[in-house]
């Protein structure tokens, strides 16, 4: 038990009295181990960098944890971390009107010269707001004062940027190790100079990468979709092209983790070894905005395990990508951390495995430190609708791979699945409990010798949102309804199966998923919406127990806009998407190419196998470079 004397000469934002108030008041005193502590008078950049979710979701988080450690190489920056108060905090702060702090200095927000939010997921979208709000410095962007922070969105959720547009100064489109350093570099001049505001603004504009929503006007058609987006100056990109860090293994990446004195969502040490995915599934908004694949180098893994490990005291490290069993180094890289830190109990967690790409002999290994369940995602349940979505794995595969995995000693699987996918059928849905039974049956067909018990294979779906960036960006969803007459189609067939005791089904929320695709695939209009439904008290909408699908239901009707719009309507191949004026790189006709092979249910190989010609080739690396295969 660790034990943290705090007294108010600590010079804590939060009275002790208040402190004593609130579950977990650890969350906001800071004082962890690697924190970065400087002189305030001695930098000439302060900045925030927030998460809008609670501690321990935040703490999780690669991204932030990256650049919090890029920002604060320099001398002349100060970064330090905020998070979203919990509920009971949140009420107080506002009762006693206690600003938004950083932890480090535990000062107010508004002294900083900037706000960094990573949007990471669109159900947190209100507490955004509520950090806006909280931090006392406007939530909309046109009404912040001329010393305000200059707020600045980033993460996978700037790729539609347009619902969150009024409340941002700018977006930071990419990955931040490319033209953040470049950006400080400017507004520390600009600000050294006594210029404005929207001085700066202009300048920043021109940074590639760099959108600044107030700087372009939206026109619509009378039926609402989108006319144009323009920018109002000559000076300012018509399209904001994605950053894009080649090289992975020279840059920067945190070597000494904050140690956090409570539990935390993910509490280990985190490896990424590669960005990208060679695998072009269709519904993955990931696997498009993130190409081409780059991989880190054994040497410099080893040598941040190594450190990280030394830093922290974690008995964990995790092997970060979208899919780690395509790593090339993957063998090597887990031989290494198991006979170098098996004698210190070291568990080494796979996430993002392929079924039908895994090593047996990496996994036992694996295994002989801490054994726990595998997880793989075949996504569809039958062959065509894997073909549709591009997963290239075939029924023979999945088993054969689930029979390795029992036979090295597994007994407990858990497979993802998706429900309201594209050209879904009845028998695609039952698909989904009939391959569970089929991997349930491979087990208890073995011999003795390889079964300890009953098996545990447990499914759990999620309902499809069409992303932005992605083939299915033109489809269809669902209404909530139907999602729901899906999902208790799959249950009554779970329920049928023969080995039905050995089998598990739980599904997503319709509700969420319906306002996930709202604000997934939403204009400019949805940022009153999402004002709208945080004036109602929506918080916290990732959280079950504080979501309230009827106040956003309210605020859609109260700004005159019909969620359908949004969610149930095709879109036409030849409409603009309110992301458009973003270049990811991967081409609009590579998508609608691939929207046209998925009806016709045509497969499309990875990348390694043959280059597609999705365009990632223009930022010169990766995967692109790796092969010589022409493109038909």
């Amino acid at each position: 038990m660790i034990t943290i004397n705090l007294t108010n000469s600590d010079n804590l934002a939060l009275p002790y009295e208040v402190l004593m108030q609130v579950e977990k008041p650890v969350r906001y005193i800071g004082h962890e181990i690697n924190q970065v502590v400087k002189d305030p008078d001695k930098v000439a950049i302060r900045a925030g960098m927030a998460f809008p979710d609670v501690y321990e979701i935040g703490m999780s988080h690669l991204g932030m944890k990256i650049i919090y450690d890029q920002l604060n190489r320099r001398d002349d920056i100060w970064c330090e971390r905020v998070f979203s108060p919990w509920v009971d905090l949140d009420k107080i702060m506002r009762k006693e009107n206690i600003p938004l702090f950083g932890l480090e200095s535990q000062d107010p927000v508004f002294m900083f010269d900037f706000l960094l939010i990573t949007i990471q997921y669109e159900m947190c979208y209100t507490n955004i707001l509520q950090m806006l709000d909280l931090a006392q410095i406007g939530i909309f962007a046109k009404d912040r004062r001329e010393d305000a922070p200059l707020v600045i969105g980033g993460g996978p959720c700037t790729y539609n940027p347009e619902p969150l547009a009024p409340f941002f100064d700018l977006f930071y489109i990419g990955e931040s190790e490319t033209v953040y350093d470049e950006l400080m570099d400017v507004y520390k001049a600009h600000k050294a100079a006594g210029g404005s505001r929207q001085e700066f603004l202009r300048k920043a504009a021109r940074i590639p990468g760099i959108y600044v929503p107030s700087l372009y006007e939206v026109n619509y058609h009378e039926d609402g979709t989108i006319a144009s987006m323009k920018p109002l100056y000559s000076d300012v990109p018509e399209k904001i092209l994605k950053q894009v860090q080649m090289d992975l293994s020279n840059t920067v990446y945190p070597e000494k983790p904050l140690v956090p004195y409570i539990k935390v969502t993910q509490d280990r040490c985190v490896l990424e070894i590669q960005r990208g995915c060679t695998r072009g599934c269709r519904f993955c908004q990931a696997g498009m905005i993130y190409r081409p694949l780059r991989e880190r180098s054994l040497p410099m893994l080893k040598e941040v395990a190594a450190k990280s490990l030394a830093a922290t005291g974690n008995d964990e490290i995790s092997l970060s990508s979208l899919s780690s069993s395509d790593y090339r180094e993957l063998p090597a890289l887990c031989n290494f951390l198991i006979d170098h830190y098996r004698e210190k109990n070291i568990n080494i967690a796979l996430p993002s495995l392929r079924i039908d790409a895994f090593s047996l002999d990496v996994m036992s290994k694996v295994q002989d430190v801490r054994k726990s369940s595998l997880t793989f995602a075949p996504e569809a349940g039958t062959q065509r609708m894997r073909d549709v979505i591009n997963k290239g794995l075939t029924e023979e595969v999945i088993l054969h791979g689930a029979e390795e995995a029992f036979k090295g000693g597994w007994n407990k699987v858990k497979l993802y699945f998706m429900m309201g996918l594209p050209t879904e059928t009845e028998e695609d849905m039952k698909g989904i409990a009939e391959l569970c039974e089929k991997v349930a049956m491979t087990y208890y067909k073995l011999d003795a010798e390889y079964r300890n018990g009953r098996v545990s294979v447990g499914a759990s779906c999620s309902f499809f949102v069409p992303k932005p960036f992605t083939p299915f960006q033109w489809a269809a969803m669902c209404e909530e309804e139907e999602y729901l007459r899906r999902a208790h189609l799959v249950n009554d067939t779970f329920k049928a199966q023969h080995n039905r005791r050995s089998l598990s089904f739980k599904y997503h929320d319709a509700k969420t998923t319906v306002l996930e695709g709202i604000l997934a695939r939403g204009d400019r209009r949805i940022a009153n919406v999402i004002y709208s439904a945080y004036q109602k008290g929506c918080l916290y909408d990732a959280w079950t127990e504080f979501f309230h699908y009827d106040r956003w239901m309210e605020a859609m009707e109260e700004n005159g806009l019909d969620y359908h719009f949004y969610t149930t309507r095709q879109r036409e191949l030849d409409e603009i998407f309110p992301w458009d004026f973003i270049d990811i790189g991967v081409t609009r006709d590579f998508l609608e190419r691939e929207w046209k092979n998925a009806m016709e249910e045509k497969v499309t190989p990875n990348c390694r196998e043959k280059c597609s010609g999705c365009g990632a080739a223009r930022f010169g690396g990766g995967v692109c470079r790796e092969s010589k295969n022409k493109v038909d």
